[in-house]
């Protein structure tokens, strides 16, 4: 009879230690996920904040972007780009060399979304440090709608463009053009005679002047070129 009482005594201390030992493991359990429940909601709140930010300064950049564009374009010939606002009164003043004749290239593209026909009227033309050429490009509206359209340029080789100088260009300017209407486009330029005296330059006798044109839309971004060079 004793012998059956501690058993049944020691029955119930187990399974109030065991009801007890559950009980901690469970609280345990409970805080620790609690715990790493508000760790992951800070974490995501921190995450949606910065995706936030980053994409209201994407959308500013990007209607930014254009402008900017015009801005640098006038203060560097980067990546062969020319720089604008050259002295025309220069060509008064300076003497051609006619020891030493460039062959000029004329190349035409457009942006993927771009449904102008955008093409050069010549390939090539023959052109004199010192002296002004003149060239032109044509560009038509196939569609059925009014497409308004931007153009960046380029200069190859890089070294070239700071020699490059247009008088008279079509770049960065909007152009609209009507449904079905064509206009032909002048570029009138020179180049200046201190090429010849450029070492880089010395066994470079054939230059690409090469335009692209972009469909204007809002958030327009114009490429850019791999690196700058200090208009001289």
């Amino acid at each position: 009879m004793y012998y059956r009482t501690c058993r049944g005594i020691a029955l119930m201390r187990n399974r109030q230690f065991s009801t007890n030992v559950g009980k901690n493991l469970f609280k345990e359990y409970d805080s620790s996920k609690s715990t790493v429940h508000s760790e992951r909601k800070t974490n995501l709140r921190a995450t949606l904040h910065y995706v936030t930010a980053a994409g209201v300064l994407a959308v500013g950049l990007s209607y930014a972007a254009v402008p900017l564009y015009r801005l640098f374009c006038r203060a560097y010939s980067y990546g062969g780009t020319t720089a604008t606002g050259h002295d025309a009164s220069k060509i008064e003043t300076m003497k051609s060399i006619q020891n030493r004749q460039f062959k000029v290239r004329f190349n035409a593209d457009v942006g993927a979304s771009m449904r102008w026909n955008f093409k050069p009227q010549q390939n090539e033309i023959d052109v004199v440090p010192g002296e002004t050429a003149l060239a032109f490009y044509t560009a038509t509206n196939p569609s059925d709608k009014p497409v308004i359209g931007i153009s960046t340029y380029n200069v190859v080789p890089f070294e070239a463009g700071q020699y490059f100088n247009k008088i008279q260009c079509f770049c960065f300017e909007e152009q609209m053009l009507n449904p079905h209407e064509q206009v032909d486009m002048p570029v009138f330029f020179y180049l200046d005679p201190e090429i010849v005296e450029d070492p880089k330059l010395e066994y470079i006798d054939e230059i690409t002047l090469s335009y692209t044109f972009f469909e204007a839309r809002d958030g327009l971004k114009l490429p850019l070129p791999g690196y700058a060079n200090r208009h001289s």
